[in-house]
C-alpha cells in the first residue's frame, strides 16, 4: 500500500472540511424553516437555492440573513425551555397530594365518606 503521509493529511483535511460544510448546511436549512419573517415562497426559494447551488446558496444566505440567525436560535431555545418548564414536576406537588390525602382521611374520620369512597379517591389522587 503506497499512500504517502501528505495524502493522508489531505484526505483528512477534505473530510473535515466536508463535515464542517454539512454541519453548516444543516444549520442554514434549520434557520430557513425557523424564520418567521420569511414567506412560504421565500423559504422555498432559499431551499432551492441551497440545494441547486449549495456553496453559493449557503454563503448568500449567511451574507443576507446571517445577522438574525443567532437571534432566531436564542428565541427557539427560550421557547423550548418554557415548554419544558410546563412539563417538569413541581416541587410543591408532593405536598399538595399529601394534603389531599389528609383531607380525605379527615372526611372519612368524620363519617362524611365511606371507606370504599376513601380508597377510590385515594387511588385516583396517587395515580
Amino acid at each position: 500500500m503506497n499512500y504517502p503521509l501528505l495524502g493522508v493529511f489531505l484526505t483528512m483535511l477534505w473530510f473535515c472540511l466536508f463535515a464542517i460544510w454539512m454541519g453548516l448546511l444543516f444549520v442554514v436549512m434549520a434557520d430557513i424553516f425557523r424564520s418567521r419573517d420569511l414567506s412560504g415562497w421565500g423559504k422555498a426559494g432559499w431551499v432551492v437555492g441551497t440545494i441547486i447551488f449549495p456553496l453559493v446558496g449557503v454563503l448568500c444566505y449567511m451574507a443576507v440573513r446571517g445577522d438574525g440567525m443567532s437571534e432566531r436560535s436564542a428565541e427557539e431555545t427560550k421557547q423550548r425551555a418554557a415548554h419544558y418548564q410546563g412539563f417538569r414536576p413541581s416541587a410543591v406537588q408532593p405536598r399538595a397530594v399529601s394534603d389531599e390525602v389528609a383531607k380525605l382521611a379527615d372526611l372519612r374520620k368524620r363519617g362524611e365518606i365511606t371507606q370504599a369512597e376513601y380508597e377510590r379517591e385515594k387511588s385516583r389522587i396517587l395515580a
